[in-house]
């Protein structure tokens, strides 16, 4: 399924001027995440990864105002420099989540000469949680985290 076909989802799509394996290496990268992941004022204060498929995910994000969000998750499917998907509907081992929200795909299309092109999915589970996401800011959000991305990526 791709979002064109998805019922409830939104996606951003850029051309990056940095190679995959670096946005790769940025989105795998836990100590780096509080460099590009949020938008400003907000920030990640803490980030683990396991990048297998099945593996667990917390990132922390924190608010100009004290506001926390936490964000637990499982990777379903991992393919370095290529694609990585990973959803809130389990925290970990396979445990349910109370309220899924989404499921992620990012994909890095290599474009050859150091270009990539950047595919960022959010599929929902409701017609609510995609119109709650949208007022969230998505397309605005999304596309400042792919620019703070892009920029930290080349730094890799």
């Amino acid at each position: 399924m791709t979002a064109n076909t998805a019922k409830y989802a939104l996606q951003i799509v850029r051309e990056m001027n940095v190679p995959a394996d670096k946005l790769y290496k940025a989105w795998t990268t836990p100590e780096r995440m509080g460099e590009w992941f949020c938008p400003q004022p907000w920030k990640v204060t803490e980030a683990r990864m396991d990048i297998r498929a099945g593996g667990s995910s917390f990132i922390l994000m924190e608010g100009p105002n004290g506001e926390k969000i936490p964000n637990y998750g499982i990777y379903l499917e991992v393919v370095p420099n290529k694609k990585l998907v990973f959803t809130d509907a389990y925290t970990s081992a396979w445990v349910p989540s109370e309220k899924p929200f989404m499921t992620a795909v990012v994909e890095f299309e290599d474009l050859g000469n150091g270009r990539t092109k950047y595919i960022a999915t959010a599929y929902h589970w409701t017609e609510e949680d995609k119109n709650a996401h949208q007022q969230m800011g998505f397309e605005e959000g999304w596309g400042i985290v792919a620019r703070q991305l892009e920029e930290i990526a080349k730094t890799f």
